[in-house]
């Protein structure tokens, strides 16, 4: 492989939904030409190639020769096998969340990674999230965090539960804001209109005494993905799909180096013995391409050796927790469904 240009040569793997935007921001990149496009779906690659003026490949081993790196935006299960093979080749891969189907896989590519010194970044998206990006110059240091994220029923990635495709993301967050180790955890959840888990809850407990408790749901009538973080004197609550930001903090009536408004429909706290009111913010938030971003992230590490925002290492934490999850679940309704054929006979 050859950097001796400012441009990477690119190809994306899988131009499904999310693949046609990843293939459409490239074009636009600055760093990145989009060399091609393959899919399993021939059909569906020639026409994303003739949209965006790119090659359209018909097989992995010619795209892998013309490439320098690659998106790779396949279903779940078949990244492992193609991440492996574009690794073994020596390509930098972007892999779409979750990285891989399985801990275990995540592990294995993780170690082929380094041993070929090839860079992968996860798209945890979320991450590049303004909402989430707003609230960062606060040092957030939470104590609770409480997140719902509800999607309409969409035939693609049912592959997967609700809790690698959906979870995942504040799973990913959680773990990322939080920095220690999971002590507890509490799930449920229920098939509903697949074979996989369709709606989930998940209480994670961690060492250092911090809890989230997070709600996914991909049967839901209205799109949902909020998060509020509590915290000593602080209350951040975001919308990532508004990206918007609302925030509580408590401060001492006497000072003025604030900004924001009282909280009037909250008002004073009388009882403190200090002279205390509730401010309420919302901070600027500075929007921009999520995706675009991460694009960018990955192509500065090629080029000039800038850490990656999501590492394969994060991306496989999180899946390792989605796993624990799904199997508390799974175990939960196995005794469920034990208990309700006893009553029956």
């Amino acid at each position: 492989m050859s950097l001796k240009s400012k441009s990477l040569k690119i190809s994306v793997i899988g131009v499904g939904h999310l693949g046609e935007i990843h293939a459409k921001l490239l074009k636009q990149n600055d760093y990145a030409i989009l060399e091609g496009v393959y899919d399993i779906d021939s059909h569906r690659a020639e026409k994303i190639a003739l949209e965006h003026s790119c090659k359209v490949f018909l097989n992995l081993n010619d795209l892998i020769k013309s490439s320098d790196a690659v998106i790779i935006s396949s279903p779940t299960t078949t990244h492992y096998e193609i991440a492996k093979k574009c690794i073994e080749n020596s390509l930098h891969c972007f892999i779409e969340k979750p990285i891989t189907a399985t801990y275990l896989q995540a592990t294995r590519l993780i170690k082929l990674a380094s041993k070929k010194k090839v860079i992968i970044q996860v798209g945890h998206v979320e991450r590049f999230n303004p909402a989430l990006k707003a609230i960062m110059k606060y040092d957030p240091l939470p104590l609770f965090i409480e997140s719902h994220r509800l999607s309409q029923f969409k035939t693609r990635a049912t592959d997967v539960s609700v809790i690698s495709d959906l979870m995942i993301h504040d799973i990913d967050i959680v773990l990322w804001l939080v920095k220690a180790k999971i002590k507890n955890i509490y799930a449920n959840g229920v098939a509903v209109l697949t074979n996989t888990i369709d709606i989930a809850n998940a209480r994670l407990e961690f060492d250092n005494g911090v809890v989230a408790n997070l709600t996914a749901s991909r049967i839901s009538a209205k799109p949902t993905r909020k998060m509020r973080i509590f915290q000593k004197d602080t209350y951040f609550s975001l919308d990532f799909a508004r990206h918007t930001v609302e925030i509580y903090r408590i401060i001492e009536s006497e000072s003025t180096d604030y900004l924001g408004s009282p909280a009037l429909m909250l008002g004073d706290i009388e009882n403190s013995s200090k002279k205390i009111s509730i401010v309420y913010e919302t901070p600027p938030v500075q929007d921009g391409n999520a995706i675009a971003e991460e694009h960018n992230s990955f192509f500065r590490a090629i080029l000039h050796g800038e850490k990656v925002p999501i590492s394969a290492l994060e991306a496989s934490q999180a899946l390792r927790v989605s796993e624990m999850i799904e199997k508390k679940i799974k175990k939960s309704l196995q005794l469920f469904q034990s208990q309700s054929n006893k009553l029956i006979f």
